[in-house]
């Protein structure tokens, strides 16, 4: 019932969005262009590249370095600021082992009609949060990570281990001009799950700063058979998408105005030799609308990702699906800023985010279009149907570790900056604050594009 209530909540949302939302497309695409774009800046012609190199420290994952490059040709510039080509990668390292290799090719004119996204990634992250299922039912008991009190495990106790292998290939057509368009898609992936490696990560370390070797979450969910024995060490899902995408944005990078709205259904069939089967239905709703011209603009989303059919495994859980890109979630830079990555995971799921866009400056630099913008932001997210857990191996003195409740409204909040050069390479450094200690701590996020 729950879930009838959402979707229909969801789908009036949307609808009433799209009929005002159509009435307002009577514009031509020129004006549109022109609510994006100062009347003083250079209209965009073939290659523009911007590159940002990767550095930060963890006293336990070591340096990390490494580079990320976005390379767009905007052709003759008839649909500058949007681009025909882009290409974007991203090659990080960690001294201990954790590494990000990203390859996303995406084309409005590689095949005439259609749009062509290919990505190849391949991560291995030798400390991802891990925290349990179902939200707030799995409870974030801070004294498991804190050094100086008597409860203390490890501050690698809520982390596991993981590689992560994703070929994707979505492609986009039009049915309705350029507005209403299908989409279809394959991936594959592989999914490696294991504990964290406490030794590699203690190499050359102070014996006074050394991990100790004691269970993490991930291994007690192991022997208690919460995670079970055929999940335990990941697996591959061969993935099949299909679904329809309607958008009136005046830009892709940062509308001014218009909505980006999308249904997809997200299957990983047994007749392709995956090791679990399941089917999900992605609803995502973002509409844009101009506050100041040119200047100012409020942004918001929701997204409804419920599973119709199946088991989904552990490891496969922490997926938040769009028809452009996969990110972890929920909680972290990409979904719920402030909020643990990976802290809300179920089933079933819905999130929100609300943003403010101000650009109070634009200029023109060594030829290149300039801009900087504020942006505070609300976040929200829940568990709306919980994932099937066997707790029957718990210990007596840690069953006070799973609710058996509703999950609770997560929510967080902040703000950032956007440095963006022609209107497209845009890096962001955004502070988040979670409003409950057990879901996050202060934080600072330094990435790459708006949220949505």
């Amino acid at each position: 019932m729950k879930k009838s209530i959402l979707l229909i909540s969801f789908l009036v949302v949307s609808a009433t969005s799209i009929l005002a939302q159509t009435q307002q497309d009577t514009t031509s695409q020129t004006q549109a262009k022109q609510d994006t774009t100062a009347e003083n800046e250079n209209i965009k012609t073939g290659f523009s590249f911007g590159a940002v190199p990767a550095l930060s420290y963890d006293s336990d994952l070591g340096f990390l370095y490494g580079i990320i490059l976005n390379l767009y040709d905007f052709g003759d510039g008839s649909d500058y600021p949007n681009y025909d080509h882009s290409l974007y990668l991203e090659w990080s390292r960690t001294t201990k082992g954790s590494g990000k290799n990203q390859l996303i090719f995406d084309s409005k004119k590689l095949i005439k009609g259609i749009r062509t996204t290919v990505e190849l990634s391949y991560l291995t992250e030798k400390s991802l949060d891990f925290y349990g299922f179902n939200g707030s039912n799995a409870l974030f008991v801070q004294q498991y990570t804190d050094e100086s009190n008597l409860e203390y495990k490890s501050r690698m106790y809520y982390r596991q281990d993981r590689k992560y292998l994703l070929a994707r290939f979505d492609f986009q057509g039009n049915l309705i001009g350029e507005k209403l368009r299908w989409m279809a898609g394959y991936s594959h992936v592989r999914n490696y799950a294991e504990t964290v490696d406490v030794d590699n990560l203690n190499k050359g370390k102070d014996d006074s700063d050394t991990l100790p070797h004691v269970n993490t979450l991930y291994d007690d969910y192991v022997d208690w058979s919460v995670i079970p024995e055929d999940e335990k060490n990941g697996g591959v899902e061969n993935q099949i998408k299909i679904g329809l995408i309607y958008d009136t944005r005046d830009n892709e990078a940062n509308p001014m105005k218009g909505i980006w709205e999308e249904a997809m259904l997200v299957t990983v069939p047994s007749f392709l030799g995956n090791d679990h089967y399941y089917t999900k239905l992605i609803l995502t709703h973002r509409q844009y609308f101009t506050i100041i011209k040119k200047k100012m603009n409020f942004a918001y989303r929701l997204s409804y990702q419920p599973k119709i059919y199946g088991d989904i495994p552990f490891y496969s859980l922490p997926f938040v699906q769009s028809t452009f890109r996969v990110r972890d979630g929920l909680g972290g830079s990409k979904t719920l800023r402030g909020i643990y990555r990976n802290r809300i995971v179920g089933d079933d799921f819905l999130f929100a985010n609300f943003e403010m866009r101000w650009k109070f400056l634009e200029t023109i630099i060594a030829k290149q279009n300039f801009y900087i913008a504020f942006f505070p932001y609300l976040d929200a997210g829940m568990v709306t149907k919980k994932h099937d857990i066997d707790i029957s191996n718990v210990p007596v003195d840690r069953l006070d570790e799973f609710g058996t409740g509703n999950d609770n409204l997560h929510l967080a909040y902040g703000a950032g900056l956007a440095f963006a050069i022609n209107h497209n390479f845009i890096i962001t450094a955004t502070y988040g604050i979670s409003n409950s200690v057990s879901d996050g701590r202060n934080s600072l996020y330094i990435g790459l594009n708006f949220l949505f």
